[in-house]
């Protein structure tokens, strides 16, 4: 509706000395004081990382003409800045106006001296407390001093006697203190609590809006502001259960709430919001890079040394004197002739100049995901956070085994969990169970919807691994120049004593890294090619034989014959789940990447060899490989690493 402003009117009068004109009479608006919490309702509540937006919403009676709408009470950690008044009804809101309130100070109550005295009886019952402890501190270094020399034996029982009885009245004095202590606290504090003021519009900010109603009658006035302290954080429960195949994961994303505003949110509808507000971005500016030559400053030549002696007019030798302040300078030559009359220096005006900093513009993010609470809830003001229930998801997941036994022998159980649902997963914590028992927590990154993360399950006891002793073998080779050798063999047992089979099964290890020319490491078995870009012919046929020119022992009971036996490996699943009883897939060697089968079911690699985002030319320079490998149930497997290190003979070779 459009405002409606009545003119104001001129009182005429008439007198005896003709017309006359007199001002108005004062105009008073109709005040109309209220509480927020008390006549105000919480109709919404949006709550962001690090803030809330609240709406608030009041229904009351207004006169016509000008009114004058004061609300106490609003939280003190308001943004004074963030508040919008909005209403319905026959009126126009004219102004708004928002201002602290500064509490008075409180008059004195009857229950003041009554607090006085709780303080003195504290004061006296510290200091007795105080006193009866350090007595039982001089009473035990007395006792303590006493020799048997200086005693006589037949007054030692009254000395005991008299020891025990005066420690025995101060335990007890202390112990009587000490509860009185707790006491007079509890006293004191029920009448702090009593003297503390209950009106909330003591305290806090207080919003005062001009209302200018056409006529009589009811209006709705909505409140909409910004509050600090309040936030809330994701947080997840994840529980795996080996048995399902299709869907192992239940993830439960739970929303953790605390606000500590001052006020009680009862019975409100709460909106959890994911934007995050950035402040003061600017989008950085690229300066001018220039290049040039290296120019050294040239050097000035000392001046030549003056002579002691010079000749005088008429042959005769005159002694000269050098001051010595002057030759000082000299040193200093080159700082003096930069710096200007003044003591300033000049600069290099190439050289950019230094930033100034500026003040920050407050800006609004991007929304990844709104999430609505069902149902109504109360969180009252700072009593913790609380937990609620966003969804319950029920997601796919790849399982897989992974152990670095040369470093600890054991097998870690980890899950590549896809996020198949519309919900974006904020970063928080979760805590991980494992058919039913706790395993550990672990942070969930921020995961998009169909995208994957890595969710650690923890160790897995059924898969034993074995690290047997690195067997050593040296020989000697050459005539004039020697070259000692050395050959490694490390073995590597693995058992699956699970009724279902373990499918894949990462195995990492390594072989030594040459630092220097003269010392050569040849990797035997397996027979792994050095990497090459480009795509490479298949296992049949010249130029695409894995083998090495070296004859290396198979990995396992079956050996992997070149173009006469396809050999089987485990299929590396990136989908929803994972089926443990399905065939295993042909294996089909990537020499590009150096990935060769060694064995049924096992494959040898660079590690890295499986990410697709690696860098071919670098897979191997670290020297770090590994065996995909798929057990059958109650299966054994052995994995064998050798390798051959040859150097000058009569040389000591480092890490060896």
């Amino acid at each position: 509706m459009t405002p409606f402003l009545s003119p104001f009117c001129i009182a005429t009068t008439m007198s005896q000395d003709g017309p006359s004109t007199s001002a108005p009479p004062a105009f008073e608006p109709h005040t109309i004081e209220l509480d927020s919490v008390d006549a105000g309702k919480i109709i919404n509540v949006s709550l962001y990382s690090g803030r809330a937006e609240v709406t608030r919403s009041y229904t009351f009676d207004v006169n016509t003409g000008q009114n004058q709408v004061v609300i106490n009470g609003l939280p003190s950690v308001m943004d004074r800045d963030s508040l919008r008044v909005q209403g319905r009804g026959e009126a126009t809101i004219q102004d708004v106006n928002v201002s602290d309130v500064t509490r008075s100070p409180l008059p004195p109550t009857p229950n003041s001296a009554e607090l006085d005295r709780l303080l003195d009886q504290k004061q006296r019952a510290e200091k007795a407390l105080d006193r009866c402890k350090k007595s039982l501190k001089s009473l035990e270094t007395l006792f303590s001093t006493m020799h048997i020399q200086h005693v006589d034996v037949s007054q030692l029982g009254d000395i005991m006697d008299s020891y025990e009885t005066t420690a025995e009245k101060l335990d007890d004095k202390v112990t009587a203190l000490e509860k009185e202590i707790k006491e007079l606290d509890v006293k004191i504090k029920e009448q702090r609590a009593a003297a503390a003021p209950k009106n909330p519009k003591d305290t806090g900010v207080c919003a005062s809006i001009g209302i200018f109603a056409e006529q009589e009658g009811s209006i709705d006035l909505i409140l909409v502001y910004a509050v600090s302290s309040a936030w809330w954080r994701a947080g997840y429960d994840i529980r795996v259960d080996m048995e399902l195949k299709a869907t192992p994961v239940t993830l439960i994303y739970k929303a953790l709430v605390r606000q500590d505003t001052g006020e009680s949110w009862e019975n409100v509808p709460l909106t959890l919001e994911t934007a995050t507000p950035s402040y003061g971005f600017d989008l950085p500016t690229l300066r001018e890079w220039k290049l040039s030559m290296y120019k050294p400053m040239p050097l000035m030549p000392p001046p030549p040394p003056a002579p002691l002696f010079a000749a005088a007019p008429g042959g005769a030798v005159k002694r000269l004197r050098v001051p010595l302040a002057k030759s000082r300078s000299s040193a200093h030559h080159s700082i003096e002739e930069e710096a200007d009359e003044d003591g300033s220096f000049n600069f290099d005006a190439e050289a950019p100049a230094m930033a100034q900093a500026s003040a920050s513009v407050v800006s609004k993010g991007n929304v990844s995901a709104t999430f609505k609470v069902p149902g109504l809830v109360n969180i009252p003001s700072g009593a913790g956070e609380r937990s609620f229930t966003i969804v319950e998801l029920n997601l796919g997941a790849a399982m897989s085994w992974i152990a670095v036994p040369k470093e600890e022998a054991k097998v870690a159980l980890k899950a590549k969990i896809q996020n198949s649902s519309e919900y974006t997963m904020l970063p928080g914590k979760a805590s991980v169970y494992v058919d039913g028992s706790f395993i550990s927590k672990i942070d969930v990154p921020p995961v998009n919807p169909n995208e994957n993360f890595e969710c650690p399950l923890g160790l897995d006891p059924s898969i034993r691994i074995k690290y047997l002793p690195l067997q050593k073998i040296v020989s000697t080779t050459g005539f004039y120049t020697k070259t000692a050798n050395y050959t490694y063999t490390q073995r590597i047992v693995v058992q699956n004593t699970k009724s279902v089979p373990i499918n894949p099964l990462k195995i990492i290890d390594q072989i030594p890294v040459s630092e220097d020319v003269q010392i050569n490491v040849k990797l035997m078995n397996p027979s792994l090619k050095p990497p090459v870009s480009g795509p490479s012919p298949g296992p049949s046929g010249s130029g695409g034989s894995p083998s090495s020119s070296t004859s290396a022992s198979p990995v396992g009971s079956v050996t992997a014959q070149e173009g006469a036996k396809t050999t089987k490996r485990m299929s590396i699943i990136t989908g929803p789940a994972i089926n443990p009883n399905a065939s295993p897939l042909p294996i089909t060697p990537s020499y590009s990447k150096g990935q060769v089968p060694v064995g049924d079911g096992v494959i040898a690699q660079w590690d890295g060899s499986d990410d697709p985002t690696v860098d071919v030319e670098a897979l191997g320079k670290n020297g770090k490989l590994n065996w995909l490998c798929e057990i059958p149930p109650l299966g054994t497997l052995n994995l064998s690493l050798q390798y051959e290190v040859n150097t000058p003979a009569k040389t000591t070779v480092i890490g060896l």
